[in-house]
């Protein structure tokens, strides 16, 4: 049985309407704070697509207005689910503006679970678009994925494995530094701009760090701006084998 949903939010964010326009309609500005490496066909009617630790979903654009609208919409799947996102973009004086994000659709059988997970994770989400667009105006993001389990180990104590690796005291505080030195990739330090019970940010001066941890498994979504991030293979792997190594 399928159920409907709607959430909407709406954020002021420190740039231009074309700033926001790149950032959400194209792939490269969603590399730079989304999840995952995305691709889009810049015309009503294209394909967009986001490939995740080898899963690829692609979405049809239902409507593109540069500077304005956005939208895309997932195939149903054979019990009708499916999902539609909807960006409308709106200049203000100072040049800020203000994005509208509707996303909708139909949940399957699990839906309260699968509601409460995009209810929660959309308001981190715009946070890092917000982050991208006023730390690294005009720059674009590799975007570097890793998961690794967790097993039964409880959602505290992993967080707090997490937590010291990265030089942080439990709870995770709102501006706390922190600091790492993966083995062959270049040290992590920065401040925490985003804790809640599931995951943390970190802004460094060339990146954006995520780790999230859930039930029996722990993923990073990272965005790295460096120019030597142009080995994106390499940092993913390198990261993959931090984290492994970290929560075995």
């Amino acid at each position: 049985m399928t159920h409907p949903f709607e959430i909407e939010l709406e954020a002021t964010l420190p740039a231009t309407p074309e700033q926001v326009w790149q950032a959400i309609a194209t792939g490269p500005g969603i590399d730079s704070w989304f999840m995952g490496r995305n691709e889009v066909e810049p015309r009503e009617g294209g394909t967009a697509a986001m490939e995740t630790g080898g899963h690829r979903e692609e979405s049809v654009v239902t409507a593109h207005e540069p500077g304005k609208r956005f939208a895309l919409r997932t195939p149903e799947a054979e019990d009708g689910r499916f999902m539609a996102f909807e960006y409308l973009i709106e200049g203000r004086d100072g040049g800020s503006t203000v994005l509208r994000v509707v996303h909708s659709g139909l949940l399957g059988d699990d839906w309260q679970d699968e509601y409460d997970a995009l209810r929660r994770g959309w308001p981190f989400h715009l946070h890092t678009l917000g982050e991208y667009l006023a730390h690294f105006p005009g720059r674009t993001a590799v975007p570097v994925f890793a998961l690794a389990p967790s097993g039964d180990r409880p959602a505290r104590e992993v967080r707090q494995v997490l937590a010291r690796a990265l030089s942080l005291e439990t709870p995770v505080a709102v501006g706390a530094r922190a600091h790492a030195e993966p083995a062959e990739l270049s040290p992590l330090d920065g401040e925490v701009t985003w804790s809640d019970d599931e995951r943390f940010e970190i802004r460094g001066a060339d990146g954006i760090y995520t780790f999230h941890h859930g039930r029996g498994v722990v993923v990073m979504f990272h965005h790295l701006f460096a120019a030597e991030a142009d080995g994106a293979d390499g940092a993913e792997a390198g990261w993959q084998r931090w984290l492994t190594g970290l929560v075995a």
